[in-house]
């Protein structure tokens, strides 16, 4: 249900349940942050892509796996804290820049997962549907976060609360995603992309995002201790050395990460 592939230094994660418009039982959820772990941990990746197999990126939560739940008693069955919350703090934390490749619908937490995400691509055929409120749920997998920081408090409130679903032209239009493109093409550009991320300071990327998730949450004072810390760090890594004198060489740096 989940495939797993590295090439270029860049880890694809695949959600593979076609039939099923990937939607995300226990048993892919565990999978997933088994996947994303792996990722994470190996120095041998030093980017992700995250996409799903078919005509959907993900559909959300496995709604018949959840009125099971919901028949037997046990309500959510602490799936958010259980899955959900690890796996999305693991995309937005790991050190390495994460692409998402939207080939289709992304709804609910599937929609989440691909906020969680630095660059979405999406298909000239992607659409997010924020499906909570329509099944009677608040947000979750971090969507209440993460969207308001993509199109804004006010903006985030229409679409969590109206459920509206969003267009891949939409979505560009509103900062959702990065690019859209042929749907032919929506994998390609998105491992292109990470590619070039996989190819460039990592461990400035890692701060970047360390100092901007910092900044949405902290004062202008604190934000700029928190860079000189970053920028303190970054100046000792090998890649800023390396980098400075290709600079002054006139020559293109190569990075590695260090």
């Amino acid at each position: 249900m989940i495939r797993y592939d590295v090439t270029d230094t860049v880890a694809t994660i695949t959600l593979d349940r076609p039939d099923a418009m990937n939607s995300l039982t226990v048993e892919v959820k565990v999978a997933l942050l088994e996947a994303l772990r792996r990722a994470a941990d190996d120095p041998a990746v030093r980017a992700v892509l995250l996409t799903g197999s078919g005509r959907a990126f993900c559909a959300g939560q496995d709604l018949r796996e959840h009125a099971e739940n919901l028949e037997a008693g046990r309500g959510l069955d602490g799936t958010v804290r259980a899955h959900y919350n690890p796996i999305v703090e693991l995309l937005t934390t790991m050190p390495k820049p994460v692409v998402a490749a939207v080939n289709g619908v992304a709804a609910g937490a599937g929609a989440s997962l691909a906020f969680a995400c630095d660059l979405r691509v999406a298909s000239e055929k992607a659409k997010f549907a924020m499906a909570f409120s329509g099944i009677g749920l608040a947000p979750d997998s971090g969507a209440s976060w993460t969207l308001q920081r993509l199109v804004g408090p006010a903006r985030a409130a229409e679409l969590l609360l109206l459920g509206d679903t969003l267009t891949a032209e939409r979505a560009l239009e509103l900062g959702v995603v990065t690019r859209v493109v042929p749907a032919d093409d929506v994998l390609k550009t998105a491992h292109e992309l990470a590619v070039r991320l996989a190819q460039g300071p990592t461990k400035a990327f890692d701060a970047t995002r360390r100092a901007l998730a910092y900044a949405a949450t902290h004062t202008l004072s604190e934000s700029l201790e928190l860079e000189a810390t970053l920028q303190d760090e970054c100046a000792a890594s090998d890649d800023h050395r390396n980098a400075t004198r290709a600079f002054l060489a006139k020559e293109r740096p190569v990075f590695e990460g260090r």
